[in-house]
């Protein structure tokens, strides 16, 4: 049959490879928005969490203490801060994601910029399928045939712009080591305001690139 010949051929390959993309980014959707983003739980605090700071912050001035959450009432570690859309503090607070519908925090993260980086190649890929379908006349019948696959074709084009951008910021705070958050308040965030370095939690590009992802 066409079917067989066409695996023989090794022409279905590329399709299911895409299908399984596809799949791969919806999931790895599911699994970011319905995660624990980080969320502060308890009022209990580690008992290494002062020394840990120290070692990592040791600019910071001493005062510099934790405070409790005008919200939720807990106390805040150090890079958490409250979300009220999700009515939690999340440790190491990025954003609030509204295309997820969840925080984007200390423990999803990672997840997260995977999953911008699935949906991206799923992106440039299906743009080079609807290219690819696009054959141009100057003539209003062709445009009758083609004005769903051309309008496709445009929508992919934002969205990958969108995701690409924001695959492309998201890298370069990983590898400063801040987040979204901290990048746009710096100067109302006290820990960073009361620094002596412009970006205390910066080790260099490979080792805040290292402990991100590892």
């Amino acid at each position: 049959s066409d079917l067989q010949k066409q695996e023989e051929r090794g022409e279905l390959l590329q399709p299911l490879i895409f299908v399984l993309l596809v799949l791969c980014s919806v999931l790895l959707y599911f699994k970011v928005s319905l995660m624990d983003p980080g969320f502060v739980k308890s009022e209990e605090v580690e008992a290494g969490t002062s020394e840990e700071q120290s070692m990592v912050m040791p600019q910071v001035p001493s005062n510099i203490k934790m405070r409790r959450c005008g919200y939720c009432m807990v106390k805040q570690p150090m890079r958490a801060k409250h979300c009220q859309l999700c009515q939690h503090c999340v440790r190491r607070y990025d954003h609030h994601c509204p295309w997820i519908e969840n925080c984007v925090g200390e423990k999803n993260h990672p997840l997260f910029i995977v999953y911008l980086s699935v949906q991206l190649v799923v992106l440039l890929w299906g743009g080079h399928v609807a290219w690819s379908g696009l054959y141009f006349e100057q003539s209003w019948g062709w445009l009758q045939h083609n004005v769903l696959l051309l309008m496709s074709f445009l929508l992919i084009v934002v969205f990958t712009m969108v995701v690409l951008l924001l695959l492309i910021s998201h890298l370069y705070l990983i590898s400063c080591n801040t987040t979204t958050w901290e990048f746009m308040s710096h100067h109302r965030i006290s820990y960073l305001r009361h620094s002596e370095l412009e970006n205390p939690f910066d080790q260099g590009v490979i080792l805040n690139l290292w402990r991100f992802f590892c």
